[in-house]
């Protein structure tokens, strides 16, 4: 099933980031499909349509290096838009970290820029009694761990959603919209330990602005976590089927 589909991974990255590839092995390895049906759309570039979407079953957002859901801009106000068109289409999705903030902000909901709130590495995911009771992230447990690497903040869900999991520090940590198969994590479950790492070598600032810790001290409590790594492939099995006919 997950060899026969067709992916769009939309993505807000500089076109020299060595992550805009990386970005794309890693959803093809947390699928276990190739990387040659993942196709990729830059937000920075212009607007996504209706046409662009047509041939593409599952659509993905991913994270970005340099971009923030809070801010302001024209590349942002198209990027938002642009999400609006997945989610009037009804589209499965899913999306995290920046994906997660942005298409929270595009249907209404709120995102800050919050130093105090900002988490990096692997963190304890709690689930809610929705969490608990959803057919994707009810089997994983009721306590996960996530690799995440945030400064903007969903302080607001946008109307029509509901709350998945939260951290101590953070609340907004997973949602899905009640009425579309669309799911958004602030956590990456498409990343494990050696990509994270990746990330984290490209962009270092990160680490000890959010840790107070230079990178070879924060990398040793860095770890695979299988559990929420099994979220998207869960959801592309279980969830994106039901809808491939009604889009």
């Amino acid at each position: 099933m997950l060899q026969q589909l067709r992916y769009l991974l939309l993505q807000v990255r500089n076109s020299d980031d060595p992550m805009k590839q990386q970005e794309v092995n890693c959803f093809a390895r947390s699928l276990d499909v190739d990387t040659s049906q993942i196709a990729v759309f830059d937000l920075l570039g212009g607007p996504l349509t209706e046409v662009d979407l047509v041939s593409h079953d599952v659509v993905f957002i991913g994270g970005s290096g340099h971009y923030s859901a809070a801010g302001e801009g024209r590349w942002l106000e198209i990027a938002l838009e642009s999400l609006r068109v997945v989610h009037d289409l009804r589209k499965p999705t899913f999306a995290s970290c920046w994906g997660f903030q942005a298409m929270a902000r595009a249907m209404g909901g709120r995102v800050v820029h919050d130093l105090n709130r900002a988490e990096i590495g692997v963190h304890h995911v709690n689930l809610t009694a929705a969490g608990q009771a959803d057919p994707i992230f009810g089997p994983a447990g009721d306590i996960l761990q996530g690799l995440m690497g945030h400064e903007d903040t969903v302080v607001e869900l946008p109307p029509g959603t509901e709350l998945l999991a939260s951290t101590d520090r953070v609340e907004n940590q997973a949602y899905r919209f009640l009425d579309r198969p669309i799911y958004c994590t602030q956590f990456h479950p498409e990343l494990d330990r050696e990509s994270f790492l990746g990330r984290l070598n490209t962009y270092p600032e990160y680490v000890e602005k959010i840790a107070g810790l230079s990178l070879d001290e924060f990398r040793h409590s860095i770890h695979d976590t299988p559990e929420t790594m099994a979220l998207l492939k869960r959801f592309v099995q279980e969830i994106a089927p039901r809808h491939l006919n009604q889009t």
